[in-house]
């Protein structure tokens, strides 16, 4: 797990940044440019300053419950690592608890633990399913990503309208081709 970044110094980054596109951190505009940046950069980069046991907190529960249980359309905001450009969009996590259950916002707490550092939208729907593994022993675990990507929508190919889909499946929802399509429907 890392520190955070020193401010000053992050500021300083982007002050120099500022300049080299040709801008003048000295106008009235950009004056507190560099601070707000390092403030927000230093937010949407916290989750690697934080793990996912730390965000669970104990909210880990013992239960006799063998059931579906689904946390549908948690908003999901993160920052591509070849653009550092946003991307955005939801998340539906799933999991057959085996003896276990967690707290339902610390799902929401588990996405954004992985979601607040650089990413790619591929290895951070990976990270969510192992992590919610992990933590339960679930029987089985599922997790659907829609996104959009503003380095596609901004820059490069330039299409607005085009949505990426990501999913990963472990254990059962892997296994049993029922499971899965019974996850998949409820998350449509």
């Amino acid at each position: 797990m890392l520190t955070a970044p020193d401010p000053q110094r992050l500021a300083g980054l982007v002050r120099q940044l500022l300049v080299e596109l040709g801008e003048d951190p000295d106008r009235e505009g950009l004056l507190k440019t560099p601070e707000r940046v390092a403030k927000a950069l230093t937010f949407l980069t916290q989750g690697y300053r934080q793990t996912p046991q730390e965000v669970l907190n104990g909210a880990v529960f013992e239960s006799t419950a063998n059931n579906m249980v689904i946390v549908r359309d948690i908003e999901v905001y993160s920052l591509c690592e070849h653009h550092m450009l946003p991307f955005y969009g939801r998340c539906h996590v799933g999991y057959i608890a085996d003896g276990k259950v967690v707290g339902l916002s610390k799902i929401a707490r588990i996405v954004d633990c992985f979601a607040r550092r650089l990413q790619i939208q591929e290895r951070l729907t990976e990270e969510i399913a192992h992590a919610i593994q992990e933590i339960t022993h679930a029987e089985g675990v599922g997790v659907v990503m829609n996104c959009a990507h503003l380095c596609m929508m901004m820059r490069g190919v330039e299409k607005q309208n085009a949505m990426t889909v990501t999913s990963s499946v472990l254990g059962s929802f892997r296994k049993d081709p029922g499971v899965r399509a019974e996850f998949m429907s409820l998350v449509r």
